[in-house]
């Protein structure tokens, strides 16, 4: 016998003591459930239903009960209606067949006098309607928008929402209903019609020009909000009329005004009332604040209401509420590009947030920072940092900030010697955070100060003489030390008070590469060590004007040959090499003469790389997460097709085989043996330049080049600028001869990917194809990716898409070109990864049909 009621079944539950005892429960209670529906009793139906809910929310099977839900929602009973109409919702998704079932009853209830099961068939439609439904029952809800029953016509409004995402081609019947509803008296119903015109906007958004005639309506119910207090309760919310009404205009009229000045024009006044008005001091307020700043910096507002916009944010950074000071970071940022000046009024508060406890206002508030330094302030702002950055223990924190400050130097820097003070000292305090590109940086820009020579080289010793624990640090100096340390025993050093110090002797120089070298241990890797044999050997030949020159030369090559010893095999090599060229005289006192200096390019990898790591610390909707699952899909690929795995972190496709790559072994049946180069071993330099290859200094690339990545953006492809990489040298702004056809290469679950292939006219190998994603059934695309994968006589280069998601009504462009040089027949294999609001979907397809004439 089972348990008489929900109450009970409850408390039986509850009062188990193990899950087993639970199982055992829910198990009888279910057989007693099943045997209940065969008996067909109806004044038991409700109750047995609500146990059955109650068993499916434990997580147990409860499918059994989805015909029951059915009778219980044909019964007449209001009671049994509302039990019924519930189990539908939970146990029947838009995906089952059952759910057009319910049909006919949901047409019978849309009709019914009774307001409350109509709304009970209203919400139904509004959680569950499948297309079908949809289609079925679209024009009852647009009658009910017309119901004499604001309580009717508020739900009528929700479902249309519902029907709009799943039909989008039934919207043309509700936009006249919407704009009427507007004028509505009831909170309520107006609140519903404007979320329902903001879903046809980002649906169809040529429907825009279409709701501008409503931007009136808006204003004056805005206004009315805004200037009068209510005396009814249940608008009432911590003294605010309706906040939840004001910030949905707010949002509409955003959407409404973006590049309509006209729009923008009869907005400005009630915006201004808006952020006079309202209240501050409570949450609900600043909700009504933030939208308002919104609005005021998407649409073509004045330059006044624009500055107050943003004290309003300034006075956000003051509030004791950290999500309200988050968002104040996070929109002030967005504003450096709006009004630099009027942010840059704010810059104390700014910077007194770089300590707080919240670690994630501190990491906007130095992406805010960043972005305020200029040529005026670089010396203040850089001060403030630098004194943050000594006091943070946070390593990504570090390196990220060692980046952004060393840009910040490059960019800004008042004279060459403030910037390598600069940037020395980021290094003391980064410690091995560090990047390489950093030190690179460095280098260059000392080897390129002549005037600054002496200062620097002594400006570094003194460094590593008080510090060795710093990676970077000791890489420049061993690096400086070994090119210029000539400087540093000829002439006296002036310190940073303008006082004359001691001349450094060789032997000192030599006592200091001696400590480094002992202190190896400290260091994670092997650079230093590498750095230091070519750094020995350099000063072996800066040396041979000194008195005790062999005497010099012969503890260089003694601790040549403790690295020797070393269990690294570059370093046992490089230093092996570096004996025996010490020995070939005069040879190598013309091979490790001081090299020129390196050119200092105004796009540096260092911007590129802070550029980069600011793209992803800004993203704040798991973009970890993404590279990481993109990541996961490329292996996947590799698995699939036998590819080696590349980057797309940016939701870029990897694709193809790369120059003397590995074979991609599924093609090899598919498409048949190549011509393309099957080497994957990396090319050797001649002796001279394997001596010296581990310095960045700049020189030309040798004519052996390495492998080209697959699918390497521009950003990522190092060579790419060199001659023997040319064959996509066309990259930055591609001429070419179209070829106007579109091949449609896949459609399947609401996407549509078309391809238009057009001749390069820079190079006539290479063919360019601009790749379009179309939504199909009007549902927006996420998380968007093609990988596509060519035979091994062609090779493919992805560039990055405009976007990793398709909006409805829009289109998301990526440009891929295929160098094909034997004029092979192009064959594409395309692994298509994307999101819809069913789930995440993947498909696997290969396409061939692109005409003669591109071969």
């Amino acid at each position: 016998m089972g348990y008489s009621n929900l109450k009970d079944l409850i408390k039986a539950v509850r009062n188990c003591k193990t899950l087993a005892e639970e199982r055992n429960v829910i198990q009888k209670e279910s057989a007693n459930l099943r045997s209940e529906f065969r008996n067909e009793n109806v004044e038991t139906r409700a109750t047995n239903v609500s146990k059955l809910l109650y068993i499916h929310m434990l997580g147990f099977p409860s499918h059994f009960g989805q015909i029951e839900c059915l009778k219980l929602v044909a019964s007449p009973r209001f009671i049994d209606k509302r039990m019924g109409y519930l189990g539908i919702s939970m146990l029947i998704d838009e995906n089952q067949e059952t759910i057009t079932l319910v049909t006919n009853s949901l047409k019978n209830d849309l009709n019914h006098t009774n307001m409350y099961i109509t709304g009970l068939a209203l919400s139904t439609i509004g959680s569950i309607a499948s297309v079908e439904v949809s289609r079925d029952l679209t024009d009852e809800v647009e009658k009910l928008m017309e119901n004499s029953n604001s309580y009717v016509r508020k739900k009528a409004a929700l479902c249309a929402i519902r029907i709009i995402n799943r039909v989008p081609d039934l919207y043309e019947q509700y936009v006249n209903r919407a704009i009427t509803l507007l004028s509505d008296k009831s909170h309520g119903v107006m609140l519903t019609s404007v979320t329902l015109i903001e879903e046809i906007c980002k649906i169809h958004p040529h429907t825009i020009d279409e709701f501008k005639q409503a931007v009136p309506i808006l204003v004056r119910r805005l206004k009315t909000l805004a200037t009068t207090s209510s005396f009814l309760p249940e608008l009432d919310v911590s003294g605010v009329t309706d906040p939840f009404l004001q910030v949905k205009i707010l949002k509409l009229l955003r959407t409404l005004g973006i590049d309509d000045v006209e729009a923008s024009e009869s907005m400005n006044d009630v915006l201004a009332q808006v952020a006079t008005n309202t209240d501050s001091s409570k949450n609900a307020g600043n909700a009504i604040l933030y939208e308002t700043v919104l609005t005021v910096m998407d649409i073509e507002s004045d330059s006044d209401l624009r500055l107050m916009a943003i004290n309003i944010l300034g006075k956000f950074l003051g509030n004791k509420d950290n999500n309200t000071r988050y968002v104040a970071l996070t929109t002030l940022h967005r504003a450096v590009s709006i009004d630099l000046p009027a942010v840059q009024r704010h810059r104390d508060t700014i910077l007194e947030c770089l300590h707080d406890v919240d670690v994630s206002i501190c990491r906007r508030a130095l992406e805010l920072t960043y972005a305020l330094i200029d040529g005026e302030n670089v010396r203040i702002l850089m001060r403030e940092l630098l004194a943050f950055l000594e006091v943070t223990q946070d390593p990504e924190v570090k390196a990220d900030m060692a980046v952004q400050l060393c840009i910040a130097a490059e960019k800004f820097a008042p004279n060459r010697r403030w910037h390598i003070d600069t940037v020395v000292r980021i290094m003391r305090l980064a410690g091995n955070h560090v990047h390489e590109d950093i030190v690179s940086s460095l280098t260059r820009l000392i080897a390129n100060s002549n005037e600054l020579h002496l200062y620097s080289v002594s400006k570094l010793y003194q460094a590593l003489k008080s510090d060795l624990t710093q990676e970077s640090l000791v890489l420049v100096g061993v690096w400086i030390l070994g090119e210029l340390s000539n400087v540093l025993t000829e002439s006296s050093p002036i310190s940073e008070d303008g006082e004359t110090q001691q001349k450094a002797t060789c032997s000192e120089i030599l006592d200091l590469m001696e400590q480094i070298y002992s202190a190896r241990q400290n260091y994670p890797n092997t650079s230093v060590q590498q750095y230091l044999a070519t750094s020995l050997a350099k000063l072996s030949v800066r040396f041979t004007n000194e008195p005790d020159a062999e005497s010099l030369k012969q503890r260089a090559t003694q601790l040549l040959h403790k690295l020797a010893q070393s269990n690294d095999v570059e370093v046992q090599q490089r230093a092996l090499e570096y004996i025996e060229l010490l020995k070939i005289s005069p040879m190598y006192l013309a091979i490790l003469e001081p090299m020129p200096s390196p050119k200092l390019s105004e796009n540096s990898k260092l911007t590129a790389r802070g550029q980069k790591s600011h793209r992803s610390s800004r993203n704040v909707n798991g973009s970890s997460t993404r590279t990481k699952k993109a990541a996961q899909q490329n292996l996947l690929l590799d698995l699939m097709m036998g590819e080696e795995p590349s980057d797309s972190a940016n939701g870029t496709g990897s694709s193809g085989q790369a120059a003397g790559g590995s074979s991609l072994d599924p093609l090899d049946g598919l498409f048949g043996s190549g011509a393309g180069p099957s080497s994957s071993s990396k090319p050797r330099n001649d002796s001279i330049m394997d001596l010296l290859g581990d310095l960045d200094l700049g020189q030309q690339p040798s004519t052996s080049s390495p492998p080209l990545p697959t699918s390497a953006s521009p950003q990522t492809s190092p060579n790419m600028s060199s001659p023997q990489n040319d064959m996509f040298a066309s990259f930055g702004t591609p001429e070419s001869t179209p070829i106007s056809q579109e091949y449609n290469v896949f459609e399947n679950d609401g996407l549509k990917v078309s391809m238009t292939p057009s001749k390069d006219a820079a190079n006539p190998n290479v063919t360019n194809f601009e790749t379009n994603f179309i939504t199909t059934n009007g549902s927006e695309i996420t998380d968007l990716m093609l990988q596509i994968a060519v035979p091994k006589s062609q090779k493919i280069q992805m560039l990055p898409p405009s976007s990793t998601s398709v909006q409805p009504g829009g289109k998301t462009t990526q440009i891929v070109k295929i160098f094909n040089p034997t004029q092979a027949v192009i064959k594409l294999r395309l692994k298509v990864s994307f999101k819809t609001d069913s789930g995440p979907k993947e498909h696997l397809v290969q396409y061939a049909g692109f005409p003669d004439s591109l071969h």
